[in-house]
């Protein structure tokens, strides 16, 4: 089997114009190409769509995600190509993959096998250069803060509690902490300061939650960067950075559009951090999509507790979008290994261990059911590993709670090997839907962290130091209180201890930090060892990554 970069590579793309006019009837007059196959689709046909009715929107997510693989990405863009193979109109929205991951231990997010999108390695690396304009946004912001404060400080402002940090698209641990303005009074006053990585800026997260360049604009002049001496916010807008940024962005936020291999268009757009923000691709591409198609497949970060939580509670909530049915994707390899099987042993029949490991799926697929209230199918991503009394057991355990059970092949198969799941998923859209949020607007913050914990987690108890705990008082007394909560923690458990599989109850949920993303509108809660600079492995995938007679290899 051909890796992922070679599949990609002997892919015959269509020119992204011919995809766009013969797939979702956009002229060429509307699109903005970068090179062939790729190309970004102007705000102003965006703006016309308004009026058409929308298709159904289909949410991917899945069980806690392991070392063993579980394939979301792949689920998505397969789903996509499935839905068209047969015959429905489909498009897939997608994020946009950071360069931290792509560099590090991740990889790519471009789907892998026969169902990817493509031009594979552009879309990984430099694309259109959207995270670069988040970056200089958010570098611009930082830079015009201390340079208020170098000429003057006007605004009174407490270098104390400057909240902004700059950022960088790349994993690098030595910028977590250090120390800026040395070298004398011609530099700044010296003080303590970090970088994040780009996907955790909230520029990103703003930028995924606006629906125009006006709201855009609003939105980044709420950005509260630091406050006074007297406790007062300092907003972006007071520096008057929120123009300027506004103008940085004014073409990255048109959605970016592309095709899978099998010549379905995609639109990939945005990536929030799916910890520190709501890790979903942006409401603009989604919205766009579903004026042009009657299927709209989406996935959102991490398993259903993280990812799917905060599509519901802070995407869908912010737009109206809503769901018509769920995906929850999970491999058998998986399931084991939660299970307590260790990585290098879960190809071996186990049954005990996966009869083990089921309990983790079995409580994504309660909350997907029976708290957010929207019908779901479990697609497994079939290994030849998987022997018949594992899927038989498998099936048997989502039959007893009305779940049906398709094996998929979309990996080596492309769009015909997900062609049961397509219909299936069909079918789903159709069945009555109880959409529900875990929590009300009227919540205050601790009420809507507790519904979170207690439903969702699984915790008996949300605990906070008394430093934390006045802060959440205070974001509430200022008016903050009907934001929704963006829990930041572990993905790897529904716990905050990373190393804690299956689904573990009555576990402590530990507020450490809060935040406040006053322009994306929602308060951040850090719980656990959660942080939002990365480092990168012993052996990056960076070192794989090389030019070798005219072609990218070792990008996977």
């Amino acid at each position: 089997m051909p890796s992922d970069i070679e599949i990609a590579q002997a892919a015959t793309m269509k020119r992204i114009s011919k995809v766009a006019l013969e797939k979702l009837g956009i002229a060429e007059e509307h699109l903005e190409p970068y090179g062939h196959y790729k190309a970004k689709v102007s705000l102003e046909y965006v703006d016309s769509l308004k009026q058409r009715t929308n298709g159904k929107l289909i949410l991917v997510t899945a069980i806690s995600p392991t070392p063993a693989g579980e394939g979301k990405t792949t689920t998505t863009v397969g789903l996509g190509d499935a839905l068209n193979h047969i015959g429905k109109k489909a498009v897939i929205c997608l994020r946009e993959p950071s360069l931290g991951p792509v560099f590090g231990v991740k990889g790519g997010a471009a789907g892998g096998g026969y169902a990817q999108v493509v031009p594979m390695e552009d879309i990984n690396l430099h694309f259109t250069g959207d995270f670069s304009a988040i970056a200089l946004a958010n570098n611009l912001l930082a830079a015009l803060l201390d340079n208020h404060i170098s000429h003057g400080n006007e605004l009174g402002i407490d270098i104390r509690r400057i909240q902004w940090k700059r950022v960088v698209d790349m994993n690098d641990r030595a910028l977590r902490d250090i120390v800026v303005s040395l070298g004398g009074t011609a530099n700044g006053y010296p003080r303590e300061d970090g970088f994040d990585i780009v996907v955790a800026s909230e520029v990103m997260a703003i930028f995924c939650l606006s629906t125009s360049l006006e709201d855009l604009k609003n939105r980044l002049g709420n950005i509260v960067v630091a406050y006074t001496r007297e406790g007062k916010p300092v907003r972006a807008r007071d520096l008057n950075a929120h123009g300027a940024m506004t103008v940085l962005l004014k073409d990255a936020l048109k959605p970016n559009l592309v095709q899978t291999l099998e010549n379905n268009p995609a639109f990939i757009h945005g990536g929030p951090f799916a910890n520190i923000a709501h890790g979903c691709n942006s409401v603009i591409a989604t919205q766009t999509a579903l004026k042009l198609a009657d299927y709209v497949v989406t996935e959102a970060g991490f398993g259903a507790d993280l990812g799917a939580e905060k599509f519901i509670d802070i995407k869908c909530r912010k737009s109206g979008l809503r769901p018509s049915a769920t995906v929850i994707v999970a491999t058998v390899r998986a399931m084991k290994y939660h299970g307590g099987v260790e990585v290098k042993e879960v190809n071996r029949e186990n049954l005990t261990a996966l009869e083990k490991g089921l309990v983790n799926l079995e409580q994504h697929v309660d909350n997907v059911q029976n708290v957010y209230g929207i019908p779901c199918v479990v697609s497994i991503n079939r290994f030849t590993y998987d022997t018949p009394a594992e899927l038989a057991m498998l099936e048997s355990r989502m039959a007893k709670r009305g779940v049906p059970v398709v094996l998929a092949t979309h990996w080596g198969d492309g769009g015909k090997g997900a062609a049961e799941l397509a219909r299936k998923v069909v079918g789903l859209c159709e069945t009555k839907n109880n959409f529900s949020f875990v929590y009300q607007d009227k919540d205050s913050l601790w009420e809507k962290l507790n519904a979170i914990a207690k439903r969702v987690y699984r915790a008996s108890e949300v605990t906070a130091d008394a430093k934390v705990r006045n802060q959440i008082k205070k974001l509430q007394e200022d008016g903050y209180g009907n934001y929704p909560v963006c829990v930041a923690k572990t993905q790897y458990s529904f716990s905050t201890d990373a190393q804690l599989r299956g689904a573990p109850a009555n576990h402590v949920l530990n507020v450490r930090e809060v935040r406040l993303a006053a322009g994306a509108e929602f308060v951040v809660m850090i719980c656990g060892d959660i942080m939002t600079m990365p480092g990168l492995p012993k052996v990056p995938a960076a070192n794989r990554i090389d030019w070798i007679d005219g072609k990218v290899v070792g990008l996977f």
